[in-house]
């Protein structure tokens, strides 16, 4: 999918159509089908580059970060901003997500802090949340939504109450912390790191459970398959990759980009992966024909094998 003139920093997909939406240093956000049609036109504001989006639970709204410290709320039907701009980082809005139940809006910026808002009325609840991280990069939300996870420059992941409280750290990477998914039952966080490694944490705790090794570059961004089954990663290294999360394995070939890669999202229905980047070209993947072409290769060296013993017998 060709549009954008810059990189492109997020991605997220719409559920109920599937659309990919995605977020440019050009300014502008962007909805596709997925036959790669642009829907409608670009939505632009203020001409500064959009550095982060996330679509809303009931898929009607997306809030969108800019690199000027404003956080705005768009309605997807109409393709306009709703209400003005939330003016309290003063610097790039790296991450956003949404609470489960759409009431809050959490936000985390280079400014070291995590706001939180209510998307009605564009006010902030409660103080802003000295995060301690330096760049805060990604903030996520628990699918229970009693409590958010959040890390950055300092190589840490925190949990948080849902009142702000800080309730655990987590420190094991070795360097920045840039995305991080929740298991559906809360449970389990996994994080991708600039130190090459995917790991998957107990949320309770912090205890380490699991390192998956495989790239080659910093960890930009990660998914979780709807069933959690599959883990799924882009890095700078111009990979995607699938984890088998039974075996903590990789599964298949590596997909490629031509350029680093900054952004993934997964749909609804675990169907298909987006990736973008530098390069500002948005590829999707089908996940069944990449599992199908792992399993064929897995089968044709099986064969090899067994053809291999009969020969040496």
């Amino acid at each position: 999918m060709e549009g954008h003139s810059k990189c492109i920093w997020s991605l997220a997909c719409v559920g109920a159509s599937h659309n990919v939406m995605s977020a440019s240093e050009d300014g502008s956000i962007r909805q596709w089908r997925r036959d790669g049609e642009q829907v409608g036109k670009p939505w632009r504001s203020d001409g500064r580059a959009v550095v982060s989006i996330a679509v809303s639970p009931d898929e009607t709204m997306v809030v969108s970060g800019r690199n000027n410290g404003r956080v705005q709320l768009w309605n997807i039907m109409e393709g306009k901003m709703v209400g003005d701009p939330w003016e309290r980082h003063n610097a790039h809005v790296w991450c956003l997500d949404w609470s489960p139940n759409a009431r809050e809006i959490a936000s985390g910026s280079q400014d070291g802090t995590i706001r939180r808002w209510n998307p009605e009325t564009g006010r902030q609840i409660a103080s802003p949340i000295e995060s301690g991280h330096g760049w805060v990069t990604t903030v996520k939300y628990s699918p229970q939504g009693d409590k958010f996870a959040s890390a950055g420059s300092d190589s840490m992941i925190r949990v948080w109450s849902k009142d702000g409280k800080l309730l655990i750290e987590i420190k094991e990477h070795d360097n920045w912390v840039h995305s991080l998914c929740w298991s559906k039952d809360g449970a389990h966080i996994f994080s991708g790191s600039f130190d090459r490694t995917i790991r998957k944490w107990q949320s309770i705790d912090g205890k380490e459970l699991v390192v998956l090794l495989g790239h080659t570059n910093t960890i930009e961004s990660l998914c979780l398959s709807p069933d959690e089954h599959h883990l799924v990663s882009a890095s700078a290294d111009c990979s995607v990759r699938i984890w088998d999360l039974k075996t903590n394995q990789q599964v298949g070939e590596p997909l490629l980009h031509d350029n680093e890669l900054l952004a993934l999202a997964i749909s609804s229905d675990g169907r298909y992966i987006a990736s973008a980047g530098l390069d500002g070209k948005i590829y999707q993947w089908s996940i069944e024909a990449a599992l199908k072409k792992s399993s064929d290769q897995s089968v044709a060296k099986l064969e090899e094998r067994a053809t291999l013993t009969r020969d040496v017998c």
